[in-house]
């Protein structure tokens, strides 16, 4: 045990350090480009590269801290264990599923599972928040209830998505905590409340979040797909848990009733679960992260399901970071949960906005250096030509934004092309994303816009263009700069602008490829 002990904090070591030589890597870069700058243009364009430096800088120590306090959360969450009593007396539970016009077999299965947890008996209530508008969904799941003693609650509208789904179950809820679960969970453990009440002896804490999952095998695409997800819970949400700040994951977890009704029910927000575990934060309420998966859900197989999960996360952390600045309490924040609730929302526009404006200023680098074959090496050392110093930089950040995920999914996750499919998958959404990003600081409709797949169109490559027209756009302009660099004897600054628009392709290869 000592010996595995020691493998994994090695681990925790070794990823920390990558990530924090990349920040330092990048700073100290950043600083030398300003010094030796010597006209206006290159002046703007070494302080462009310092500011996208500062802001990846900022998140890769963040992550390399959260990565290296994950290690501890284990010894943490026994030490809780233990002090815990045997419960006397079993509160009541309503366990609880909101449902959208879902697969009605999908759903009958998973609530007859749900009704084999372990408990005491006559101590637990099922509800099914059914907001179907397909009628013989509707019809099917009100006889399905009716058969299996399940309460099914229905209401006119949709307003407020899931957290009003939620709140409206709330109105027919008697029982003291609500356990929540999506339509597509399938509980693999039956000791989940068994296991979980017992740490509402204390009356302060507001929710208790399981680590969720998915099945396996599904493919390769599914599989790096649900490591979005176990990065997250295994690291991220361990490390935040330390702080009082583990954010509810919408389901797998357990909720107080009385708190929930303190703070005025679910948030009504595309992400309700990140506005819940904050405003909870912000009343003074104590969280629970615990790390076992007790339910495996369905995986995402298609790209437009990946798509549409990624709009409504960058929709809703970007209205998140507004209402985080408006309502945020200082003396409940330390500078560390202010930087974790800050990274929550700044996360996937971090990863998509900066990626967009480093294509930016590396097309004005590329066309800001003096051709690389005309200068010898000797004027290459002895010269100060900041376009050749940033082209050559760029090469290798290129090079190790490749090495980094594939190291940590290799260390963690024992495969590196789940490594590499997940690097892919993270420029393949930089518009959606940013499209996200905008559209909720314009208070633009929370729906994403994209063409559905319907049967052979799924895999055509007109389905992939037309949802991809914004991305097709920008490979062809890159495409052009890249001729234009060849034609000005710019050879590195040509290959990292094919790079890019490379890059700018894979949304257009997903969506023909994965559907």
């Amino acid at each position: 045990m000592i010996e595995s002990n020691d493998k994994v904090l090695s681990a925790r070591i070794v990823t920390s350090s990558l990530f924090i030589v990349l920040a330092v890597a990048g700073m100290l870069f950043s600083i030398y480009l300003i010094y030796i700058a010597n006209n206006l243009y290159m002046y703007i364009l070494a302080i462009a590269f310092t500011c996208l430096a500062v802001v990846s800088g900022f998140f890769n120590i963040f992550t390399a801290i959260s990565y290296y306090r994950s290690y501890f959360y284990q010894a943490y969450i026994d030490k809780v264990r233990k002090a815990l009593k045997p419960m006397r007396t079993f509160p009541t539970v309503a366990v609880i599923m909101p449902v959208y016009n879902e697969d009605v077999r999908t759903v009958e299965t998973n609530l007859l599972r749900l009704k084999e947890l372990k408990y005491k008996r006559g101590k637990v209530g099922f509800y099914l928040g059914d907001d179907s508008t397909d009628s013989a969904t509707r019809d099917r799941l009100a006889r399905f209830c009716a058969e299996h003693g399940i309460t099914r609650v229905t209401r006119e509208g949709r307003k407020g998505f899931k957290a009003g789904n939620i709140n409206n179950i709330m109105k027919h809820v008697k029982e003291d905590y609500i356990a929540i679960f999506d339509y597509d969970e399938y509980i693999t453990d039956t000791n989940f409340l068994i296991d979980l009440m017992p740490y509402f002896s204390d009356r302060k804490l507001a929710y208790i979040q399981t680590e969720k999952s998915y099945r396996e095998g599904a493919g390769l695409f599914a599989d790096s797909v649900s490591l979005f997800d176990a990065f997250f819970f295994r690291f991220i949400q361990q490390a935040r848990a330390l702080n009082n700040t583990a954010i509810f994951a919408g389901s797998c977890g357990v909720i107080n009733r009385r708190i929930l009704d303190r703070i005025g029910g679910m948030p009504e927000y595309i992400i309700e679960d990140t506005f819940f575990s904050f405003v909870s934060h912000m009343k003074g309420y104590k969280n629970l992260y615990i790390p076992k998966v007790y339910a495996v859900g369905k995986p995402i197989t298609t790209f437009t399901q990946l798509v549409r999960q990624q709009w409504r996360y960058n929709y809703g952390d970007t209205q998140f970071l507004r209402y985080f600045y408006r309502y945020r309490k200082p003396k409940e924040l330390t500078p560390l949960t202010n930087a974790e609730y800050i990274t929550h929302g700044f996360g996937l526009n971090y990863i998509s906005v900066v990626l967009l404006l480093f294509t930016l200023v590396s097309v004005l680098i590329v066309f800001s250096a003096v051709p690389f074959t005309s200068i010898t090496l000797q004027q290459f050392f002895q010269g100060r030509y900041i376009g050749v110093d940033l082209e050559v930089l760029g090469s290798m950040a290129f090079f190790l934004s490749l090495i980094v995920p594939v190291i940590l999914t290799k260390i963690y996750f024992k495969s590196v092309k789940k490594g590499i499919m997940i690097l892919l998958l993270n420029f393949a959404l930089v518009i959606v994303r940013t499209k996200a990003a905008i559209a909720a600081l314009v208070s633009a409709s929370p729906g994403g816009v994209w063409k559905r797949q319907h049967g052979d169109d799924r895999h055509s490559l007109r389905f992939a263009i037309a949802n991809t027209k914004i991305e097709v756009g920008m490979a062809a302009a890159l495409a052009v700069l890249c001729a234009v660099a060849i034609l000005e004897n710019n050879f590195i600054g040509s290959v990292w602008l094919f790079w890019y628009a490379t890059l700018y392709t894979l949304a257009t290869v997903f969506f023909y490829r994965y559907g």
